[in-house]
């Protein structure tokens, strides 16, 4: 493994949050709130510096649970003898976005970071400017291992060159340091640039291959069987995608789909230039809608390998079951994800009204299977098996136990309803840093699993196929699934009818 991986492995393990506690600050007024202490009583701490109510941290039985944004972005500025918590530096640049964007919290920083300097200057205290450089240097180190991609922005890279210039000059110590900072920072974006090409470059093919397969379908259509006909080669395959998708996945990119509705009052220049993109969780997510595609095209287009003919039902269900034993190999490996992707597809309306070809299929593996991803009572059975999954991979030997992949619609919903029922502001206006910490708990646990290395070996032929493959949608799906087995009833009748009728209308 990589210096650079390792490194972000250790910095992503050390952020693991569990209701973290934040120390107090100097110079800041801390009220507390006490258990104990009724009619909304407090106590106050305070400092040298007499600070309004309105600008104090609030914390509750030890923990930071609000307070004025000005507040929480001076508990983030380290100074010669302090340093912000790590699980509090990951909380705050996490969710900030919310209420400040990016380069003007950063310029913030850097602006209170040069007070600091400022201060440790007129007092002629080496020791204490080399220690303030070394904190500012941790916390843009930080900073840039977990959210690098906030400095595509050019104006970030201007306020990360000005300070950790700064930094260099009273304390030459540091120089090295903030060198192995910028290239590692420019290595992680020219991944990223590379992989977003690669995703444009699949795109595009697609839509060449796409074309081609509904003009002459027998020309590209292969039969997957005839790629892979083992159920457990097949899953790790899917699990090398997912695990390349999410790894691309910036931890801000779920805070960020919130930013829109909460900045109305942007202007369309700012929102273009300073909304971050969400493009990889956006293509993780038309993965999982491209995979269960895939399984129904698949099904209903299944052909000969040397012949145009319609197949018999029978190898129909051959490639129906294939995909329920892949399903399940995915479930033993981890990877919820394409389970779900899987199940999805074998209950679109296209395959599942071809009953003489589910008459032939042994479904009592499908059913196990739709038991473990029942929707009923918000996913418990899922849920349970998530937490299994996860108590295998913290006492894991091997990367092999240690993978975990969610179901990542479900996760990204339950971040989207905790953002929804709890406000991001209190009366007051203190930012509610409570839902913040609960937050950062479910995107941390997600950026730990985006850390496991896949231990399979790549068969480049499947990986191809899987990522390249024309898949059908709605209407074109449901007429190669008439075509497969002819309408039954008034209802399928009217809707071949009607498709028939705009395909010559084309």
């Amino acid at each position: 493994m990589s210096w650079r991986k390792q490194q972000l492995q250790h910095c992503i393990a050390v952020i693991r949050l569990s209701m973290p506690q934040t120390s107090a600050r100097d110079l800041t007024t801390v009220i507390r709130l006490s258990a104990g202490e009724s009619n909304g009583g407090v106590s106050t701490e305070t400092g040298e510096n007499e600070l309004d109510a309105s600008e104090a941290l609030i914390y509750q039985d030890g923990n930071l649970v609000s307070g004025s944004l000005e507040a929480l972005t001076q508990h983030l500025v380290p100074t010669p003898d302090y340093y912000p918590e790590r699980t509090y530096i990951f909380a705050f640049l996490l969710s900030s976005r919310l209420f400040i964007k990016p380069h003007e919290l950063l310029e913030e920083v850097c602006k209170q970071c040069r007070l600091q300097m400022k201060l440790t200057e007129d007092r002629q205290d080496k020791a204490a400017e080399g220690r303030l450089g070394s904190h500012i240097v941790q916390l843009i180190s930080e900073w840039t291992e977990v959210f690098a991609y906030d400095f595509r922005d050019d104006r970030m890279l201007k306020h990360l060159k000005d300070i950790t210039q700064r930094c260099s000059i009273i304390n030459e110590n540091q120089r090295k340091t903030v060198g192995q900072i910028m290239q590692t920072l420019v290595r992680k974006l020219s991944v990223l640039d590379k992989y977003e090409h690669v995703l444009t470059k699949i795109n595009a093919n697609l839509t060449d291959r796409l074309r081609v397969l509904k003009t002459n379908p027998h020309a590209i259509q292969k039969d997957i069987l005839n790629v892979c006909n083992d159920p457990v080669v097949m899953a790790q395959q899917l699990t090398h995608i997912e695990m390349e998708r999410i790894s691309h996945i910036g931890p801000e990119e779920f805070v960020q789909s919130f930013v829109s509705k909460d900045v109305a009052e942007w202007d369309e220049r700012t929102l273009f230039q300073d909304m971050k993109k969400t493009s990889n969780l956006e293509a993780y997510v038309e993965w999982f809608n491209r995979l269960s595609y895939m399984v129904a095209t698949e099904i209903c287009m299944v052909r000969h390998a040397a012949s145009r003919r319609p197949v018999k039902k029978k190898h129909r269900a051959r490639v129906i079951e294939f995909f329920i034993d892949v399903a399940r190999e995915c479930f033993n490996i981890g990877n919820f994800n394409s389970l779900m992707a899987i199940i999805a597809g074998l209950n679109m309306s296209p395959v599942a009204r071809l009953k003489k070809t589910w008459s032939k299929v042994d479904t009592c593996k499908f059913d196990v299977l739709e038991h473990q991803m029942d929707p009923t009572s918000n996913f418990s059975n899922y849920r349970a098996s998530l937490m299994a999954a996860l108590h295998r991979a913290a006492g894991a030997h091997s990367n092999r136990e240690r993978i975990v992949i969610p179901f990542f619609s479900l996760m990204v919903k339950d971040i989207y309803f905790l953002n929804e029922t709890c406000s991001n502001k209190l009366p007051n206006g203190h930012v509610r840093f409570e839902k913040f910490w609960q937050l950062a708990r479910q995107v941390t646990s997600f950026c730990t699993w985006q850390q496991v290395e896949c231990p399979f070996e790549r068969h480049r032929k499947v990986l191809n196929y899987l990522l390249t493959a024309p898949v059908f949608y709605e209407d074109s799906l449901h007429l190669v699934s008439f075509d497969c087995e002819g309408p039954e009833n008034h209802l399928e009748k009217e809707r071949f009818k009607t498709l028939k009728s705009q395909l010559l209308d084309q």
